[in-house]
């Protein structure tokens, strides 16, 4: 979103609260259903001063589809590209997904029903980035497969597996409620694990490889957006 000239220095601080406020918004009313005057009452700002921070209505839907996506993808990259066991690199990467998801609830549901909002441009480049990591995940999936340690399976299949076991969690999970984000992928992985594996082939102790690993890359926090600290290294 191209800033306007001649803003002050709180400019950007305001922004991201306008940004904040608007995704909080349109997770519990709707972004169709949700007025710029309805978020302008809510910041406290005139229609006029609002448009000065965010452009237009559909600005704020494409920042808060980027927040999402933009740091989630990097991340997925760099753990694709890891010198390690794609059942590792899967569990790293579910970790991770669900990270972003408990980080930024709001944001995710927005981000799963209000979409099809967006136009032209910034929808191709929401829908293009969504098939990377779909086929990202598909490719791990499928190295498994092709190591033997995951029995054939259709590769979209497995993929949409993967993903609605993951995908569905921000319409339950509560920040420091019960479950957190790496107590989920531990169970979503092992169920993953238990279905997926080929018959006869000896799985291995992914917690224990996936911790070692952590404790080996401590430059590699599985957050996109690094807030997340991986596990202390064992004394």
């Amino acid at each position: 979103m191209p800033r306007p000239p001649g803003h002050g220095p709180d400019y950007q601080v305001r922004r991201q609260k306008i940004i904040d406020t608007a995704a909080e918004l349109f997770a519990r009313q709707g972004y169709a259903a949700t007025s710029v005057n309805d978020l302008g009452r809510a910041v406290g700002l005139a229609k006029g001063a609002l448009y000065y921070y965010i452009g237009s209505k559909e600005n704020l839907l494409i920042e808060i589809q980027s927040r999402v996506m933009s740091p989630l993808l990097s991340r997925a990259r760099e753990i694709v590209a890891l010198d390690a066991d794609p059942l590792v690199r899967l569990r790293l990467l579910s970790e991770s997904l669900l990270t972003t998801i408990f980080h930024r609830l709001d944001h995710i549901w927005v981000y799963e029903h209000d979409y099809r909002s967006l136009t032209g441009d910034a929808l191709h480049t929401l829908l293009g980035q969504r098939a990377e990591f779909e086929r990202l995940v598909r490719g791990l999936l499928t190295e498994a497969v092709e190591r033997g340690a995951f029995r054939a399976m259709p590769p979209r299949l497995a993929t949409l597996q993967f993903l609605n076991l993951h995908n569905h969690t921000y319409q339950w999970a509560k920040p420091g409620g019960r479950w957190d984000a790496a107590q989920l992928s531990r169970e979503y992985c092992d169920t993953l694990l238990r279905g997926f594996g080929a018959p006869g082939a000896v799985l291995p102790d992914l917690e224990e490889k996936a911790a070692a690993f952590k404790r080996e890359r401590p430059d590699l926090p599985l957050d996109p957006e690094a807030e997340w600290q991986v596990d202390p290294p064992a004394a």
